[in-house]
């Protein structure tokens, strides 16, 4: 079954480094997510980038302590996404981490299988 939706992508870049309480920040963001039964969201790590700073960030095969850029994409209605924004400010306020925050209107194909929803 084929299902289509307008929803919402929240996309947050941060660096690997970045703590919460001595936490991940991205397991945090993940997991405060999924406590607010968002749809979805996954965490990807990126292989070079620069921000505001202009410092640029690689991954290099002996270097284990590389802060590589992470994305986290999470998708959801526009109303849960709303929801889930001041938690975010919350969450890079408590933190003192810096961020980027994109959110874009995507249309969404959602194929069902049997009892999946």
């Amino acid at each position: 079954m084929e299902i289509k939706e307008n929803t919402k992508l929240l996309r947050i870049f941060i660096g690997e480094l970045d703590k919460h309480n001595k936490k991940p920040l991205y397991e945090e963001i993940v997991a405060r997510a999924r406590a607010m039964k968002i749809a979805g969201a996954t965490v990807y790590r990126g292989i070079l980038s620069y921000g505001a700073s202009s410092v640029v960030h690689k991954s290099k095969i002996m270097d284990l302590s590389a802060d590589l850029p992470l994305i986290i994409e999470i998708v959801d209605s526009f109303e849960k996404i709303d929801e889930f924004l001041p938690e975010l400010d919350k969450l890079f306020n408590e933190s003192k981490c810096g961020g980027l925050v994109t959110i874009e209107k995507v249309e969404i194909l959602k194929y069902l299988h049997g009892d999946v929803h």
